[in-house]
């Protein structure tokens, strides 16, 4: 099941990311966590300037609105997304399966 909380505004979960997939897309939850497939490199940052841009695009969110809060050199990441909530998070689950 994916672990998302909520704070002030914000979800906040774990995200799996698989660098050089052949397209960008959510493969589902792996250990709570959401996994997601990027077309990116895991170089330069290339695959964490992809995965806010690919997030913030599916939920409909600015940008500035994802952040990365650990893991930025690491597969698994937490993330916080302002303006977004639980059911949000957890309907790209149900919208890609």
């Amino acid at each position: 099941m994916l672990e998302v909380t909520e704070r002030d505004g914000s979800a906040v979960l774990a995200v799996r990311v698989q660098a050089r997939a052949s397209k960008d897309e959510i493969a589902g939850e792996m250990g709570g966590a959401l996994k997601v497939r990027l077309r990116a490199p895991a170089v330069e940052d290339r695959a964490n300037e992809a995965l806010v841009e690919f997030l913030a695009e599916l939920l409909k969110t600015p940008r500035s609105a994802v952040r990365i809060l650990s893991g930025e050199r690491s597969r698994t990441k937490r993330l916080e997304i302002r303006g977004v909530t639980r059911q949000q998070i957890l309907a790209l689950l149900v919208q890609d399966a």
